[in-house]
């Protein structure tokens, strides 16, 4: 919206800076001036052609030679050594003690709920029914009243 409103007012500097009393002047004078005959155009000379050097072929150029690369043998790879067999000590056979039993625990109780009269709700207002008819709308008249002050006055005499 700013741009806008700064676009608006740069416009409208531009248009009242053109439409000035000097530059419909400038605009009637030049219109008021005799055209001025046509400038002959220079004349160009003619070039003369373009002639290329030749250029000379290439000689071939032969490609070198990539000498063969030694063959190398590797050494063998050493044996991988044996892990010995791992071996866990065996069980106690000695039997675990049993856990003790947890201790029951008394049930809890609650005491009693106080039997006092809890007070009933009062009574909800009755919504209004809607009506499901449509009035109908009264007619527009199409005549005009006339209003008997804006009619001639009786004339006295008779014709």
């Amino acid at each position: 919206m700013a741009f806008f409103n700064h676009s608006l007012l740069l416009f409208t500097i531009l248009a009242l800076s053109l439409s000035s009393v000097d530059v419909s002047l400038a605009a009637r004078h030049l219109l008021q001036t005799a055209a001025r005959p046509p400038v002959p155009l220079p004349t160009i000379p003619a070039r003369p052609p373009v002639t290329l050097p030749t250029i000379p072929a290439r000689p071939p150029v032969p490609l070198p030679t990539i000498p063969a690369l030694p063959k190398t043998t590797l050494p063998p790879l050493p044996a991988m050594p044996t892990l010995p067999k791992a071996t866990l000590p065996p069980l106690p056979a000695t039997q675990l003690p049993t856990q003790p039993t947890a201790p029951t625990l008394p049930k809890p109780t609650l005491p009693p709920l106080p039997s006092t009269q809890i007070p009933s709700l009062p009574n909800m207002p009755t919504i209004p029914s809607i009506p499901t008819t449509i009035p109908t709308i009264p007619s527009i008249p199409t005549t005009i009243p006339t209003i008997p002050f804006f009619s001639p006055p009786p004339s006295t005499t008779s014709p």
